[in-house]
């Protein structure tokens, strides 16, 4: 199916969602997200959402964990220690063929492809660093060790060969440490804006850098999973617009997932996709029900994919 046929089909889906009478019909049951760090745009959104699936479907209790993100996120997953997952698309790829930092495959499936993730490479405004090359030297952080951002930090700098001196640091302990000046920048990979990066940049004026430079040599490597996206200006007070790397954020799970759960999330998903969308988000993200089916590399849930067929007819 085309992307385009998809869009089309989607687009009544919530039209049709009105007279679906289906609903969780299983035990009760306790379900969690895996999600991200405090301050980021995961986590929020991982608690939106269950509290929308706990209203929608009361027999379903759905809590969301703090995680570091996009790889411990598929390993709780593959453990069965969640019941889903957020993950970056190039993680869930990573995952699939058992390359690093999984080692063997894991049996991957996903619910819907949710919101696009932004790499962001935060520095001080007053430092005036303006691109990639201008970091040679210095230290900075390039994401938690278990976080989608720190796969692709990797793949970014050794893309362009400018050595650092790289650290993983959690989200909270990068943001003290460029107020500190004890790191010169970090990257980050979540949604705009994100709450920690807004929160600091109240007292210490920040800056992004451009990465888009890097995006030939990623898809030359890694196929389209990454693209071109635009930070909007105005997302951070004082930042402009500018390009920068967008990967798509897929909600995953386990084969094992029970239909009806499965089935339950995407009425949510389709249904609810106007309250999904945290509060610091509004205005600059959404939810769009007709990219939710395009979960490329990932396979849909088949409990998923027989509930949007449902509700589109």
């Amino acid at each position: 199916m085309t992307v385009t046929r998809r869009a089309a089909l989607l687009g009544g889906l919530a039209l049709a969602l009105a007279g679906c009478g289906d609903s969780y019909r299983g035990p009760e049951r306790q379900i969690t997200i895996a999600s991200g760090e405090p301050g980021g745009f995961y986590l929020a959104f991982a608690e939106v959402l269950a509290a929308e699936l706990t209203r929608a479907e009361p027999r379903l209790h759905c809590t969301a964990l703090r995680t570091e993100a996009s790889v411990e996120n598929v390993e709780r997953v593959r453990d069965g220690t969640a019941d889903l997952g957020l993950a970056l698309a190039d993680i869930a790829q990573s995952a699939l063929t058992g390359g690093s930092p999984f080692g063997k495959p894991v049996p991957l499936q996903a619910v819907g492809r949710v919101y696009e993730n932004y790499l962001q490479l935060v520095v001080r405004a007053e430092d005036r660093l303006t691109d990639l090359r201008s970091l040679a030297g210095r230290p900075i952080s390039v994401g938690a060790s278990r976080s989608g951002a720190a796969q692709l930090g990797e793949r970014v700098f050794a893309g362009i060969d400018v050595p650092i001196t790289a650290l993983h640091l959690p989200l909270g302990d990068a943001v003290a440490a460029l107020r500190d000046k004890r790191i010169d920048a970090f990257l980050w990979s979540g949604g705009i804006p994100t709450p920690a990066l807004a929160e600091l940049n109240r007292t210490t004026p920040l800056a992004l850098i451009p990465l888009t430079s890097v995006l030939p040599q990623l898809r030359k490597a890694y196929g389209p999973l990454y693209e071109q996206v635009q930070v909007p200006a105005g997302a951070y007070r004082g930042v402009g617009s500018l390009p920068t790397i967008g990967v798509a954020n897929l909600l995953v799970c386990s084969p094992a997932l029970p239909t009806d759960v499965a089935a339950a999330v995407v009425r949510v998903l389709v249904g609810r996709a106007a309250e999904l969308v945290p509060a610091q988000a509004v205005g600059t993200q959404f939810l769009d029900v007709r990219t939710l089916i395009g979960t490329q590399p990932v396979p849909l849930h088949p409990g998923a994919a027989d509930t949007y067929r449902a509700l589109h007819g």
